[in-house]
């Protein structure tokens, strides 16, 4: 995560089924999904005002520290949050064994 984001807090927005970060009145979010075993991350999303900054693998990876410490199991169903956890195998660590994509991961 670039230096820039690591002091935005990530904001568990339960109104609208998203995790959020806010830099300049711009949004970076995540939709979800949640039961009580597992949270399923759906669609991540920047504003365009956003693009390229580095905001949308800063809400990604706050948003899976969130969920470990949550102690719930991870669905990566967003195809960004499934090809950064590909990137960043460590994270494999809190997804689901059951989810269909495991062993692509």
């Amino acid at each position: 995560m670039k230096p820039e984001f690591e002091n935005i807090p990530l904001v568990k927005n339960e109104e609208k089924n998203r995790f959020e970060i806010e830099l300049n009145g711009h949004f970076a979010f995540i939709d979800y999904k949640e039961t009580s075993q597992r949270i399923a991350l759906i669609h991540t999303e920047a504003e365009p005002e956003l693009a390229g900054t580095g905001a949308a693998a800063a809400v990604v990876e706050k948003t899976l520290i969130y969920i470990e410490e949550s102690g719930k199991k991870l669905l990566p169903f967003c195809p960004y949050v499934f090809a950064f956890i590909k990137k960043n195998p460590d994270w494999k660590r809190i997804v689901d064994e059951k989810f269909e994509g495991y062993d692509k991961l």
